[in-house]
Order: C-alpha cells, then structure tokens, then sequence
C-alpha cells in the first residue's frame, strides 16, 4: 500500500507525481491529466425541478388518505368539502416547497469558495492559471493572503502559517513545514506539511505540489459526503406517518363495520348506506391537521426569528422541542473565535487580566514588547494578522495605550523573522539611548537564552530557582488549555552588524509571559446551565486540541472536573474502536477533541443509534456532513460558512448559544401546541364515529352525510387551529425531552383523546335518546327529527366546548388561562355562531336535514353541550388528586 503524502519525502512526493520543483509540468502533461481527472471543481449534486419536490409533498400516507377523501366527497357531491380538503393539501404542499432545502444549496456554495486563480510553474516559468485548470503535479507558490487552491504537499515552507478552522475547527492558524511525517494515521490538523483546498494563507510564504484535485481534495470529500447523506426524518415526520397508519386502518375498518351493520339491519338503502359509511370515514380523518401543523409551524418560525433563530425547513421548529442531545462545534459557537489575553506574567507573579486596569512599570514594558514585536496592521474592517498577534495589540488597546505613539517613536529597524524551528521572532528598534531587542516565542526555548529577568522595574540575573518557577508557572498555564508566548529584551549600543539568532537573540532578559485562549462566550455557560435542566445533554465535537476543548469544557459546565480523564477522546482514539465498543461508550463521552468530518457523522449517528434526538451545531466547512446527518443542523449566521448554513435545517442570526435555548422552549410548546389540536380533533371525529355505530345498531335516525360534513368542517378549522397559537404552558423547559419513541399521543393525550370522545358520544345518545323520551310540543311525526336535530347541536357545540378542556390534559381550565389566546376566544365564538345558524336559519333546514328548535330543547342542547366542561373538570380533579398529575 503506497504510504500518504505527509509521510513522504519531498523527493519521494516529486518523482511519483512525475514532476519537478524547477520546471513543473509540461502543457502537455497538464493536458492529459485535465482529461484523465477532469477540472479542480466540486462536481455538482443532482438536483430535483420544483415540480418534482411539489410532487414528493404528496407521498406522505396521510396527504394520500386526505386526496382519496377529497375525490370521494366530490363524487358524493358534497363540493365544498371536497375543495376544503384540496385547498388543505396544496397549502401544505407549497409550504413543504418552499421551505425544504436540498444538498445542492450547499455544494453551490461548496463551489462558489474556489479560489479563482493561483501562480504555478509550468514549462520552467511562472504562471498564473485559474483554479479549475490546476492538475496533479503543478508546482504552486503560497503566500499571505492566498487562499489555498487545492490539497498540497509543501516542499518549501517560509514561516508559513494557514487558517484551516473551517475545514479542521483548528482554533489557531496552523505552523506549516516541509519534512516528512512519520506518524501513522494523523489527524487532518496534524499534517502539518499538507496544505488544503479552501484554507487561508495567514502569515509567511510557501511552495507545494498538488497532490489531490476536485473531488478528490479533503473539502471534495466532504462535499461528497454531503450530497451522499441521507436526510434523516424528524421525529415530526415519523409521528405523522405513524399516526396516518393507525388511522387509515382504525377508519376503514369503522366504515365497513358501520355499512356492514347497517344493511344487516335494513336500515337505509343501499346507496344511502353506502354514503354514509363514506360520510364517517371522511369525517373520521381529521382532514386540518396537515394545515395545522404547517400552520403553528409556521408561526413558530415567525415567534423564532424575532429571537434570533431562523428556521429553513418547519419540521425543524418541532424536532427542536424533542431534542436530546446538542452536540457543539467549539470554534466561533461556544467560543468568541478570536484569541484573547488572559493571564499575564510579570515580576514572577500570574496576573488575571480582567483584574490589571492599569500597566505600569515591568507591565507596562511587557506590553511595549508586544506591540513592538507584532506584524499585525490596522485597516478599515480592524486588525489584521496572525490571530496570536492581533490579541497582543488588542490587549496594549484594551488598556488604553497609545500605539501610534509608540510605533513613531520607536520605528521596526530591522527583524528575525519566526520560524518553526528555533520557535522565535526578533526585532530592532531605536530607543533613547541605542536599540532595543525584542524577543517572543516558545517559553521553553526563550528561557535558555535569558540571563536576567525585569522585577518591578529593577533588573537581576536570573537564578536557577526562578527559572524553575517561571518554568512551572508555563505548565501550569499551558494545563489550562493557555497558548503561552514568552517575552524577553535588551539594550544594545549600535545596530548589530548581522540579524542573526546567534548575534541577537543571546544575554536577554525576561519581561513577562502571556496566556491566551479563545474565550468561551459569557453567555453560554447560563445556557448550558439550561439546557441541562431542560434534560437536554450538551456535548463538545471539535477539531482542536485536547486540552484545549477539556478547558473550555469546564468552564462552561459540560465538563465535570472529575470527568477530564474519562469523558474526553480524540479522533485517533474513536479510530482505534470499533463501531461496536463506540456504540457501547458513547454515553460516557462530553467532549470529542481531534476529531475529522467523518468523526462528526460517526458520533452523531451513534447517539442517534441510541433513540437520541440530536442536534448539531457548527459553522465550518467541515461540520455540513454532520449538520445534514443530524435530526436539526444548526449553523452560525456570523461566522458560518455558506456551506454550513445550505446544509442545516436552521440558523443562528447572531450565533448565540443560547439562542438554541430560546429556540428548545418555542419546539416544546409548538409540539405541545399540535397535540393540543390532535387531542381535540381525534376526540370530536372519535365521538361522531362512536355516535353513529351506536344510532346504527339501535335503529335509530343515523345523522346525514351533510351534517358530518358540516360538523366536520365547523370544528375542524378555526378553534383546532387557535389551539396551535396557545402560549406555553407553565414548566415547560424544567421537563425532560420526550425522546424520538414518543410521540403525539404520549403524555396522557392518547387516553384523554378515548375517554373524552367517548363521553361525548354517550351525552350525544343521551339527548337523542331523551328527546325520543320526552317529546316536545312538536308533534309524534317530527320527534325524530327534533331528536336528531338535537344530537346533531350537542355533538357540534359539546366539541367545540371540548376545545377549552384539551389546553391541559391535567391542569384545570377554570382560570384566566384558559381564555388568554384572544385568537381562541373569537374562533371559538365564529364557529359556535356557524354551528347554530343552520338551524336557526329557518331557510338552512331542509339543506341540513335539521328541523327548528324551541327554546326548551335549545336549553336541552345548551346543558349537554356545557356538561363536558364540567364533567371533564372533575375527572381531572380526580386524575390530580390521585396520581399527582399536572
């Protein structure tokens, strides 16, 4: 097996490529690779035409059973029912349209990254040629403020640093080199002589051969991944599919028996019969869920997006709300993504930052020092350099400190510029009386060139056990996850006649060191905090160090301290288990550190494996695979990639951590919101079904296809869909998440839904059956059609009266709550409005088949209809009282 790039020698990369460092390729072999491999560009995912993704909105069982009811209604002739249910299925299909996004959005933006143009050597000369020609083999030249044109192997590298946090979550710019790697298996952040696609040139300067093209680069790979992985169905979608299932068989079964019975009995005639069963089960499908789902999804959108959470697929606003896992991107979401000082280290002694509000003294010669020593330039959109730097001069800014001062006073006379091997950067500068020499670099190697160390203004040789101290102050910085740079100094008389390291950078003395981390962000440890108590368990997948990621773990509270050595693994150590042991443990990971695109999907399924609801956050290059492969991919609206936002089902506005939070209570009381509405619809369609089959097997006047229909259409619209706008109820986020296997009926609705429909069904039989009983003034010849008249009234209003009871499946309804929803209380009161019209209507009648009550059976209805309420009232009472509930 041939060994990878990084492990091979410049030489060795160079002649199995078939190229050369001096003259590159020849036009000719450029051409044939062109051929062989195709372009340097990410291929294009196949994309499906609008009218296409229209049609697959009505795949989904339920929409099928509701066109099946639609043509059914039309040729029964009731019209109006039949275009209510149509105008229904195509509302919710042009919103499933419009919101869904597929992975071609985020390969676009994959492609529109490229890089447009890149200088190679080609034929012995310098060349500039546009990305996509780029082959295998070319000789290209890197320097600062390039982007990356394709994966390299670095033959030349010049103090070359590259940003690649997008592609490896790397919270730093990464050190380049050109020697070989001997290691086995490194992480992607560790090829330290690969240079990758996309990635930016920071700092210094640098030569490499093209060893990977297009698809073929690291970002082509994940490209790939991304076009390849399967959209995964919220646990919306799969509730919604389950409960079409159960319905589809429980209604055609109920209509078959209703015929079945109804003919035995000779009851109607056979078409009459016939219309009636059909009449059932069309009434039986509660025909505006669809509509109300879309619907208080879409208005939770609306309700998210004003706190800063902006949702691309509606699914999505409810996943939220079952979510059981959150696993974060460190870099740019629970971190600033900018390097900040922390800790400062002057006259032996370690200094909080946050506490220093003035520099003075040893201090205030530190910060000289780090201004001095520093590339970092000042434009228009703020500073600009290496990360590392830019913190030092925003520290000397923070503290009020004149730079330009400084900067005209003592001008760069000269410098030994950084590089990888002695660790080190030095400058010249004119002081008062001579130059002064500046130094930073790596704590370990800037200390064996001091002799002498600043304290409190007063130079003195350096001693063996201050240098021990200094010595453990660095690793005791460093085990805080603190990138440590050390600063040192001296005076000279004149200008040295070489820059060299050995005539400069020799009987310096110690200023000071710094650390630096990349700050968690101060509103995400309350977050976490939160979340937590929400039941929800945050977890940290990142591609920078370990340490680093325990760190900031900690300080956020995903990460017990007593947990550092068991709950922390990297990316070579999830390689080093099989899918099994990972499957096994993966409870007992927080933090994933190191870790490769790959790995993100990997531990996302592996929860998922679990029956977890997971969501993922990110917003690099790298993290789009996971957040496609996640239950709701969240990206950063700042700071992330376009990539990352084309790939998720969310997005952050103002990548606040917290944000999600917010967004968990609003997904909890949207979920809670559709039950609310499923809960009443399935009991008002289980308390006609219920009604029926019993007129039928008593003998009775069975109600009309028409008054179903009408009933069905009256209660089914404006309080179902008022009920998906309720605010959320009291200790929502103190819950814990329902999981993936609950589902609508869960929590106590399911029963309700059986108890309740058939309580109203036995107070509809008991109007009819008292109206039959105790005859009004009417007449025998309309007793029963007053009676049916009468249960037709009860079964409408008492629903309608039902709509109050299901706010809560427990808590009581008899408080001001229960008539907060203004949009409630007017649908409430159109529909009741509706529902008595087509019988005090004296003209509606014969449409309805209804006869025109007096005021005692209008009172009759009135009692029955307001029996619910009360008696509802009291089996809670009951339900509290004895198993504690609500």
């Amino acid at each position: 097996m041939e060994q990878p790039f990084y492990k091979q020698s410049s030489q060795e990369v160079l002649a199995n490529l078939t190229t050369t460092r001096e003259a590159g390729l020849s036009q000719a072999q450029v051409q044939d690779r062109l051929e062989t491999n195709g372009p340097n560009q990410l291929q294009a995912a196949k994309t499906s035409s609008i009218w296409q993704k229209f049609v697959d909105q009505f795949k989904d069982l339920m929409i099928a059973i509701l066109l099946v009811a639609a043509v059914v209604a039309a040729f029964t002739g009731e019209l109006t029912d039949a275009i209510f249910i149509l105008a229904i299925v195509i509302i919710n299909a042009v919103f499933g349209v419009f919101q869904e996004t597929r992975a071609e959005g985020a390969i676009q933006a994959l492609q529109e990254m490229s890089t447009p143009n890149a200088n190679v050597m080609r034929d012995g000369r310098d060349q500039e040629v546009s990305a996509p020609d780029l082959v295998v083999g070319d000789i290209v030249y890197l320097e600062a403020g390039d982007v990356v044109p394709a994966d390299l192997r670095l033959l030349e590298s010049a103090s070359l640093q590259i940003e690649e946090s997008s592609l490896t979550g790397e919270s730093v710019p990464v050190q380049k080199q050109d020697a070989a790697l001997p290691d086995e298996d490194l992480p992607l952040g560790d090829r330290s002589n690969l240079a990758f696609m996309n990635t930016n040139v920071t700092y210094g300067r640098g030569v490499g051969v093209v060893v990977a093209t297009g698809m073929d680069t690291e970002i082509g790979h994940i490209a790939g991944a991304l076009a390849n992985t399967a959209e995964t169905k919220t646990p919306l979608q799969e509730n919604l599919a389950q409960l079409g299932r159960i319905l589809t068989y429980l209604i055609l079964g109920i209509a078959a028996l209703t015929f079945v019975v109804g003919m035995i009995r000779h009851q109607e005639s056979f078409l009459n019969m016939l219309l009636t069963s059909i009449s059932l089960a069309v009434a039986a499908i509660p025909e505006g869920l669809p509509a109300i789902v879309t619907i208080t999804l879409a208005l939770g959108t609306t309700r998210m997006a004003a706190r800063h959470a902006l949702v691309r697929k509606l699914p999505a606003v409810e996943t939220l709300g079952s979510t059981d896992i959150i696993g974060s991107d460190k870099t740019g979401t629970l971190t600033q993504n900018k390097m900040t000082v922390e800790k400062m280290v002057v006259n032996g002694q370690v200094e909080d930052v946050a506490n220093t509000s003035e520099l003075t003294g040893t201090a205030a010669r530190l910060a000289d020092i780090m201004a001095l020593n520093n590339d970092t330039k000042r434009t228009d959109e703020g500073l600009v350099g290496d990360p590392t730097e830019t913190a030092l001069i925003a520290f000397n800014e923070n503290h009020g400190r004149n730079l330009d001062e400084l900067f005209a006073k003592m001008p760069r006379q000269d410098e030994i510029p950084f590089d990888s091997e002695r660790k080190l950067m030095a400058t010249l500068n004119p002081a008062p009386q001579g130059y002064l020499v500046t130094v930073k670099g790596a704590p370990d190697e800037l200390l064996k060139r001091v002799t002498q160390i600043e304290m409190n203004g007063e130079v003195r040789p350096l001693d063996d056990e201050m240098r021990q101290r200094l010595l453990q102050i660095n690793g005791d910085l460093a085990r805080q996850a603190l990138r440590v740079l050390a600063f040192a100094y001296k005076l000279v008389d004149k200008k040295p006649a070489e820059m060299t390291s050995e005539k400069v950078e020799t009987d310096l003395i110690f200023a000071g060191f710094v650390g630096m981390i990349d700050p968690e962000r101060p509103e995400v440890a309350q977050a976490v905090a939160e979340a937590k108590s929400a039941g929800i368990r945050p977890i940290m997948i990142t591609g920078d160090h370990r340490d680093t990621a325990a760190a900031i773990a900690q300080r956020l509270g995903i990460l017990d301290k007593n947990d550092l050595d068991t709950a922390v693994i990297s990316g070579s150590d999830l390689d080093a288990m099989s899918e099994e042991e990972f499957a096994d443990r993966v409870t007992q990971y927080s933090v994933y550190a190191r870790v490769a695109p790959e790995h993100k999907v990997k531990i996302v399924k592996a929860w998922q494996d679990r029956g977890k609801v997971v969501a993922m956050t990110g917003d690099g290059v790298n993290d789009a695979p996971a957040l496609k492969t996640a239950d709701i991919g969240i990206a950063m609206g700042i700071t992330g990639t376009e990539v990352s936002k084309g790939a998720s089902d969310m997005v952050l506005a103002d990548d606040n951590f917290a944000t999600i939070v917010h967004a968990v209570e609003e997904g909890r009381k949207v979920f809670r919101n559709i039950q609310k509405s499923l809960q009443y619809l399935l009991a008002s369609n289980l308390a006609e079904v219920i009604s029926i089959f019993v007129m039928t097997l008593l003998g009775w006047n069975i109600l009309a296809p028409v008054m179903i229909l009408w009933i069905n259409l009256v209660t089914d619209t404006l309080p179902a869909i008022a009920l998906g706008v309720e605010p959320a109820e009291k200790g929502i986020m103190q819950q814990k998440p329902r999981g993936r296997t609950a589902s609508f009926l869960s929590g106590g609705v399911g029963p309700a839904i059986i108890w309740q429909g058939i309580l109203q069904a036995v107070i509809v039989l008991s109007v009819y059956g008292f109206a039959l009983a105790f005859p009004d003034h009417h007449g025998e010849e309309l007793v029963h059609a007053d009676a049916l008249t009468m249960a037709f009234m009860t079964l409408g209003l008492m629903q309608m009266f039902n709509a109050i009871n299901v706010k809560s499946v427990y808590g009581s309804m008899l408080n001001r709550q229960a008539f907060a929803n203004k949009l409630f209380n007017w649908g409430l009161l159109v529909s009741l409005i509706a529902m008595a019209a087509v019988v005090v209507i004296k003209p509606l009648n014969p449409i309805f088949h209804v006869s025109n009550l007096d005021p005692y059976q209008w009172f009759v209805v009135l009692v029955a209809g307001i029996s619910v309420i009360v008696i509802v009232e009291l089996v809670k009472l009951v339900q509290r009282v004895i198993f504690h509930k609500g």
